[in-house]
């Protein structure tokens, strides 16, 4: 029967045959997939974040039977986190509980605390408001999570993908196998296998590591740490520092320059954030690479760190956590690409071109395990989608441009950047055809503090001449990172600053 259906509808073309397949498979219990011919799948996605999820229901979508991958959380014998779970590392261990905890710091910071603005707008507010419910909190941001997988896993059911929980690896270029969190083995074959599997916290190869914690560890926490160490650079970093000072841990930060977030960001910027933590953040350590954790009789952390010009020997004690953040790495070594043959660079990222092709036909890959430079939910969600759109929607040329993509840092106070910082437009297109227009200045959400107590606001345009295109913009300050957004939209459709100007404003 199923044959003759597909030799009716063969003029119809391979997308109708498929989604005639799927629900085929799907009303009669899945009788015919073993069955089937040698390619059981139109698309073999591993991993079931951002990336990989909204390409499955994409392709889905379009009538492509796909079967999804997803490894699920697990925990290793000494109860590291190594699996993030359906929605990915942005859902369980990374943007969504992260943006939660920030929220909860920034109610903190506008009750107690040097830059405290609720007594000034007439509140009383008693000793007590400071405490923070740690337990309280992670029980009902761990529910929220909850509810949110299962949102994922009905999003697949909902659009007809077929769902494995096990770990995948290539046995070819059209062959996964899967080890299945039952203990059974299973073989798939599809025409295409995309590879959304994102990657993993980084640690340093010192003594003692295996003491500390990592970004995702954080989430694991059971109680507030009273004294917490945190290393890294990064904007992962700068982040859990900010929240847990914010909470009102006693909280250390250690980075390797002189600076934080040295890459990528506009020095505007850093200067401004470095100037607000320096008065409001946490204990800032500079020039300070890690050496060595132990753990002390009492149960307690010693955190030791070459410091300074000459990289002398330091140690910082007493910590309830040492947190690691110096990055990220992806998990493709699990996968066997080398048996297809797929590059990768030294780092382990999968290389792609424009179209998110790897170097073997039918081999694709999304989000943070390649080479495309932005480990972003949202880019990985939008390449998802335009790779399904290409693949299975009759769109040859659907892509996602890499350029010009808005970010922001959850820091104290938040960043909301998107463009060329001013020494990459100086770079592009020389000194002498670039101006810039800055300014910084304290909001009005400070007006009653003491000018100790208020935090600046940073604006800045990088502008292109001769017609002033705003090829950069950048802002620190409090709601930096909501106003982001529309900014963004202008500066992609080409705004000049003519084009800024001529809007009138909003006051106050």
């Amino acid at each position: 029967l199923k044959q003759l259906l597909f030799r009716q509808c063969s003029l119809n073309g391979a997308c109708m045959r498929s989604a005639l397949s799927h629900r085929l498979d799907s009303a009669l219990g899945g009788h015919f997939r073993t069955c089937a011919t040698m390619t059981d799948y139109d698309a073999i996605v591993i991993g079931g974040g951002s990336g990989g999820s909204a390409f499955s229901k994409r392709a889905a979508g379009y009538g492509a039977k796909v079967v999804i991958i997803e490894k699920g959380p697990q925990w290793d014998a000494s109860g590291v986190r190594t699996g993030a779970g359906p929605g990915g590392t942005c859902v369980n261990v990374g943007c969504v509980p992260k943006k939660l905890m920030f929220m909860a710091a920034a109610h903190r910071e506008m009750m107690v605390g040097d830059v405290a603005t609720a007594k000034g707008f007439g509140f009383s507010v008693p000793e007590s408001a400071g405490k923070f419910d740690w337990a309280g909190v992670k029980a009902r941001r761990d529910a929220y999570i909850a509810r949110l997988n299962t949102t994922y896993k009905g999003g697949w059911k909902k659009e007809g993908c077929e769902v494995l929980e096990g770990a995948a690896s290539f046995v070819d270029a059209n062959t996964v196998r899967v080890q299945c969190s039952d203990g059974s083995t299973k073989t798939l074959t599809g025409k295409k296998v995309l590879v959304a599997c994102g990657g993993v916290p980084n640690a340093p190869k010192i003594p003692g590591v295996e003491h500390a914690i990592n970004s995702d560890g954080f989430f694991e926490l059971k109680d507030q740490p009273k004294k917490v160490a945190v290393v890294g650079a990064g904007y992962i970093a700068v982040e859990m520092a900010g929240i847990l000072h914010a909470l009102g841990s006693e909280t250390h930060l250690f980075f390797r320059g002189d600076t934080v977030m040295r890459h990528g960001f506009d020095p505007f910027v850093v200067e401004t954030l470095m100037d607000a933590m320096q008065h409001h953040g946490p204990n800032l350590h500079s020039k300070s690479t890690p050496a060595s954790i132990t753990k002390q009789s009492n149960g307690l952390l010693t955190y030791a760190a070459k410091e300074g010009p000459n990289a002398e020997l330091r140690e910082f004690k007493d910590f309830d956590c040492v947190l690691l953040a110096i990055g990220r790495k992806p998990v493709s070594d699990q996968l066997g690409l080398d048996k297809v043959g797929v590059k990768t660079t030294a780092s382990g990222h999968i290389e792609v071109d424009a179209y998110e092709n790897t170097n073997v036909p039918g081999v694709f890959a999304i989000g943070d395990v390649t080479t495309t430079g932005y480990e972003l939910t949202p880019v990985a969600i939008a390449a998802g989608r335009r790779l399904a759109d290409r693949l299975f929607g009759g769109e040859p040329r659907a892509r996602i441009a890499y350029e010009t993509i808005a970010t922001v840092v959850f820091s104290h106070p938040p960043i909301g950047t998107i463009g060329l910082t001013e020494p990459q437009a100086k770079a592009e297109f020389g000194e002498a055809n670039v101006r810039v227009k800055q300014s910084r200045f304290p909001s009005m959400l400070y007006a009653f503090n003491s000018d100790e107590g208020k935090v600046k606001t940073g604006l800045k345009l990088v502008l292109k001449l001769p017609e002033e295109r705003v090829v950069g913009l950048h802002c620190i300050g409090p709601y930096s990172d909501e106003m982001m957004q529309g900014f963004a939209v202008a500066v992609r459709m080409g705004a000049t600053r003519a084009d800024f100007e001529a809007s009138v404003a909003i006051h106050p």
